[in-house]
C-alpha cells in the first residue's frame, strides 16, 4: 500500500529524448524519474518541510524497460512514495503510453535523507513524513 497518493504528469516525447536506435534513450527515463520526484515533492510542500540544512540523495535506481517509446507519443508518468523508513524512502514510477494504455517502463528509487553539510544520513523528520500523507 503506497504511503502517498499518486502524482501524475502527461507530456509528449520530444525529439531530444530519442537515441540512435530511434526510441527514448534509457538514461532519459532516469532523468524523468528524478524530475517528477522533485516536482511531486515540491508540489506537496516537501522542500519547505525539510528546511535548508537537509536534502535527498539517490542511493539506487532500478528501472525495468518493457516497451520502446517514440518521438511525439504522449506518455503519462505516475509516481508515488511506497514507504518511508528512518533515513530512507522508496519511490516508485510507472510510464504509460496514452494511446494504448501499455506500460513502457517501471522504476523505483531508493532516496536517502541527508545533512547538506556533512552528507551523512539524517532521521527523516515527522514534518517531512507528513507531507506525503
Amino acid at each position: 500500500m503506497p504511503l502517498s497518493p499518486t502524482y501524475t504528469k502527461t507530456f509528449f516525447i520530444p525529439e531530444s529524448s530519442i537515441d540512435e536506435n530511434g526510441h527514448v534513450n534509457n538514461v532519459v527515463y532516469v532523468q524523468w524519474m528524478q524530475d517528477i520526484a522533485v516536482e511531486h515533492y515540491a508540489s506537496i510542500g516537501g522542500i519547505q518541510a525539510q528546511g535548508p540544512d537537509a536534502t535527498w540523495v539517490v542511493r539506487e535506481h532500478k528501472v525495468e524497460y518493457l516497451l520502446p517509446a517514440y518521438v511525439g507519443e504522449e506518455i503519462e508518468i505516475k509516481t508515488w512514495v511506497e514507504n518511508i523508513k528512518r533515513v530512507r524512502s522508496l519511490r516508485k514510477y510507472e510510464f504509460v503510453r496514452k494511446a494504448d494504455g501499455k506500460t513502457l517502463v517501471r522504476g523505483e528509487t531508493d532516496w536517502v535523507f541527508v545533512d547538506v553539510k556533512s552528507g551523512r544520513p539524517l532521521a527523516i523528520p515527522q514534518e517531512v513524513v507528513d507531507v506525503f500523507r
